[in-house]
């Protein structure tokens, strides 16, 4: 059973503003609640190819994750996978000019294997959850900072 999650929001703040600091995996610690550390597997830049290992802490777990830049057009559309662990995982952002704001759609998408199988409902409702307040964050910083 895949689990596919997208949620979205409007921040009114211009889009290379949003998709520049979203994109750029250092900022994730930032407004992903869960994430608590991001280091860099390959040399820090936002490309195609470039890996990026993540430790979060999700669901009362700690997961280690790496993600691989599979497809990147600037200030449009990152996607980014993970083919580890029993929860291979694939996340894409896309931003969108919507009169004076940005609209950030935040996708995930995967198939889970052994016990994330079982539990695959709950984990899509905990990660719409958990995204809908990563995004909530993210517009509250970005519209705070003005940067």
């Amino acid at each position: 059973m895949p689990v596919d999650v997208s949620t979205e929001v409007v921040i009114a703040r211009p889009r290379e503003k949003v998709a520049d600091f979203a994109a750029d995996p250092n900022n994730a610690p930032a407004w992903y609640e869960n994430i608590k550390s991001v280091e860099w597997k390959t040399p820090a830049a936002v490309a195609v190819g470039s890996k990026i290992a993540f430790v979060a802490h999700f669901l009362g777990r700690r997961i280690a994750y790496t993600y691989e830049i599979v497809d990147y057009i600037p200030r449009e559309r990152l996607v980014m996978r993970t083919a580890e662990g029993p929860f291979p995982m694939e996340t894409t952002y896309t931003w969108e000019t919507v009169a004076d704001a940005t609209k950030m759609t935040l996708r995930n998408h995967g198939v889970p294997s052994g016990f994330s199988m079982v539990a695959a409902p709950f984990m899509r409702m905990a990660m719409r959850r958990a995204n809908q307040k990563d995004l909530a964050k993210l517009k509250r910083l970005l519209e705070a900072s003005h940067a």
